[in-house]
């Protein structure tokens, strides 16, 4: 039975962490302005379209 509570926890523990990253990076990504999105895909696009 230990077993099974200490998979339990480590489970929660996994899950918990896991909220914690999805949670900055949802943040990191709110942080740019619609007009710096589209300026960096445009750069991107620039970039790919670049012949080498």
């Amino acid at each position: 039975m230990k077993l099974w509570k200490l998979l339990g926890i480590a489970a929660f523990a996994g899950v918990a962490a896991s909220g914690a990253v999805v949670a900055r990076n949802q943040r990191r990504r709110e942080a740019y302005t619609p007009d710096q999105i589209r300026e960096r895909l445009h750069e991107r696009l620039a970039e790919a379209s670049r012949p080498e």
